[in-house]
């Protein structure tokens, strides 16, 4: 049974260091009875995350989560919410670093409204198979959903975690987000249509 006399929130001097950032992204988190509930982000800060959420863990209760953009955070329950909960961010200084860096790519790609896909039109290629590579070597199959001359959402049975830089054919990109049966890639660089019809065969304009 948990100590009522536990504080679990966080200190005045953490929430003075960490500006919360109002976002609209998506994940799925895990609590100690191991069971999954999806979630969508309210705002955030390296040392904070608002949830709104059908499931709401209870205060002290440990919570593992995987967010869209941000990946795996740990953290404890601070406080319920009418639609949700809070908790506090464990993490290295090292990953509430990391953290504030996508937190303020976020919240700059938000206040621009310039997802990694909106610029530029999706098309699905003649030849949707392909291969996407890790830094480390590993190849693994996969089927081209749809891609656009900044990125690619592809099948694939693997979900490498986001941020990890990948190859997807000859492209160089990383992983932006997770969906059901597969990720999203955005390109290191934005491709010319021509170099996308010679990899990948795309329908021209």
């Amino acid at each position: 049974m948990r100590s009522a006399a536990v504080d679990y929130a966080p200190s005045q001097a953490e929430r003075r260091n960490f500006q919360r950032v109002r976002v609209k992204i998506y994940g799925r988190f895990m609590l100690e009875d191991r069971t999954e509930h999806p979630c969508q982000v309210v705002d955030m800060s390296p040392g904070n995350v608002a949830f709104r959420t059908d499931r709401i863990g209870m205060p002290g209760e440990k919570v593992i989560a995987y967010i869209d953009h941000i990946g795996r955070i740990e953290g404890v329950v601070t406080r319920t919410l009418q639609d949700g909960f809070a908790m506090t961010v464990i993490a290295s200084d090292r990953k509430k670093d990391k953290l504030a860096a996508q937190l303020t790519w976020l919240a700059n790609k938000h206040e621009l409204d310039l997802p990694e896909d909106r610029r530029h039109e999706r098309v699905a290629p003649r030849n949707p198979t392909s291969v996407l590579q890790l830094t480390d070597g590993r190849q693994y199959q996969c089927r081209i959903i749809d891609l656009s001359l900044s990125g690619a959402a592809i099948e694939i049975d693997v979900k490498p975690a986001i941020g990890v830089q990948v190859m997807l054919g000859t492209m160089r990109g990383q992983i932006v987000r997770h969906f059901e049966d597969g990720v999203a890639i955005e390109f290191a660089v934005i491709q010319r249509p021509e170099t996308l019809d010679s990899e990948f065969n795309t329908p021209r304009a």
